[in-house]
């Protein structure tokens, strides 16, 4: 009986002892507290009791960075957030040196954000988010790289600007359409004066033109009833001509 009661202890101490770690996993095995060994994926086996096994996950994750407000170089609180992509490229010291990389990350970004907003002027925040962004990766990158952190990328978000500045803007973009407006009105109106002054110049070289765009005209107006046309000969009109 002992040895039957024995055997299955020891053969659910060995069922217990199995894991498995995924394909996009790392298992890190502790025994007694002391790092030992790292596992990729697959079914693996501790020792329940004296060995600990904690998994990393390798993939990229992708962290919010909350809204701040932060000063710019020329004193024009805005309030920005980011995003930040990065994924463990050191199982081992991501766990060992640091006991939360994930806030760990958000808070230099955090920083990191903070320093380089405030050394830009707003148009340069504004125009450059893309340069501000590869300048806030570098910095993090840096800092996190003895704690087996990679960062992959880091996006500026939101710009979110006070109600005074959004209305001041929106003041100086309703003015440049309207001056656009007032350039483009005034360059058709030169072209078509140029037209005509084309069409005048042709008309005048030849009389029989201009004597069928004066009957065009006619008929133009003596399409409506009110109207009333009477016609001279050119004959008649030469017998009025006063001689010097």
């Amino acid at each position: 009986m002992f040895i039957i009661v024995s055997g299955i202890i020891v053969a659910l101490i060995i069922l217990k002892g199995f894991r498995v770690i995924m394909q996009f996993e790392r298992g890190l095995v502790f025994t007694f507290g002391h790092y030992s060994r790292t596992l990729g994926p697959g079914l693996t086996w501790i020792l329940p009791g004296v060995q600990t096994l904690q998994k990393i996950d390798m993939r990229i994750e992708t962290v919010d960075i909350p809204k701040q407000e932060v000063i710019t170089k020329d004193n024009i609180p805005v309030n920005i957030n980011a995003v930040v992509y990065f994924h463990v490229k050191s199982p081992e010291d991501a766990v060992i040196e640091i006991s939360d990389y994930v806030f760990a990350v958000i808070q230099l970004t955090q920083s990191a954000l903070k320093d380089i907003v405030g050394n830009n002027d707003l148009d340069t925040i504004l125009s450059e988010r893309k340069r501000l962004g590869d300048e806030i990766k570098s910095i993090v990158d840096e800092a996190t790289d003895k704690w087996g952190i990679d960062i992959d990328s880091i996006n500026v978000q939101e710009i979110e600007l006070p109600e005074d500045m959004k209305r001041a803007m929106a003041k100086q973009a309703e003015a440049e359409r309207n001056r656009r407006a007032m350039v483009i009105a005034a360059s058709g109106e030169v072209e078509s004066a140029k037209k005509m002054l084309e069409a005048a110049t042709t008309l005048a070289k030849n009389p029989y033109t201009m004597q069928l765009k004066t009957l065009q005209t006619i008929k133009d107006i003596s399409a409506t009833p009110s109207q009333k046309v009477v016609l001279f000969p050119m004959e008649l009109a030469n017998l009025f001509k006063i001689k010097k």
